[in-house]
């Protein structure tokens, strides 16, 4: 550690401080302002696949990285037990497999927005279905019985659907009562930590220069993985 200690101070030192604060563009608070934006975009792939991304653009998120809300929303989102939505796609031999989250990238999480994008692989029936057929909002009771007990209306149940009103579902009934998955989620990730493999030195190093321009000093090692505080609000 002296030696790496004595290479960085011989090497970085000259490099001028200009005192100049870091940049940020939070003034820009709606990027995706434009008709464009609110689109279905449908794009023939080289590849036989068929993938439904849908993509939201969110307020900054990167502030509240020690409560990470999009890794928590992911980790709900991507669920494959019981009662999940790609459970319920599944029997509809619908969907072969779901993502969603937030890559963490200057692209996706910055000072000025945050992405957070729920890719569905479907099957062929499922491309069928993504976006057309009718159905009685009974059918939904098997997946999301608290939502759609005691309610009759009828409603479009595709592939888009579904994963629209599993969001529905979860701001509905808010995080408030699912801290216990929080803290799942928070020993998960702190295991991960703690018996990780050894990583490339030059990448960790230039992992390390990321995370100090974007976390208090304490975090530097920690803040892009592990999970500190539980804030229902956020």
């Amino acid at each position: 550690l002296d030696t790496l200690e004595k290479w960085v101070t011989e090497i970085f030192s000259e490099i001028p401080n200009n005192g100049f604060p870091k940049p940020s563009f939070g003034h820009l608070t709606q990027p995706f302002d434009t008709p464009e934006f609110h689109k279905l975009y449908r794009v023939v792939p080289i590849r036989k696949v068929h993938s439904l991304t849908i993509t939201w653009a969110l307020p900054p998120q990167e502030q509240y990285y020690r409560v990470k809300p999009l890794h928590y929303i992911s980790w709900l989102v991507g669920h494959e037990g019981k009662g999940s939505v790609l459970s319920f796609l599944r029997k509809k031999f619908w969907a072969l497999a779901l993502y969603g989250g937030n890559g963490e990238t200057g692209f996706e999480q910055n000072s000025t927005y945050s992405i957070f994008s729920i890719s569905v692989t479907l099957t062929d029936e499922g491309y069928k279905h993504f976006y057309e057929v009718q159905c009685p909002a009974a059918c939904f009771s098997c997946c999301f019985p608290n939502v759609w007990k005691n309610e009759s209306v009828s409603f479009c149940l595709q592939v888009a659907h579904v994963v629209f009103q599993y969001v529905k579902m979860l701001q509905k009934r808010g995080p408030d009562q699912r801290q216990v998955i929080w803290e799942e989620i928070q020993k998960i990730e702190a295991n991960e930590f703690h018996y990780q493999e050894q990583t490339d030195p030059v990448d960790y190093v230039e992992n390390l220069c990321e995370n100090m321009q974007l976390f208090q000093k304490e975090d530097f090692l920690t803040g892009d993985q592990l999970l500190f505080e539980y804030k229902p609000e956020v």
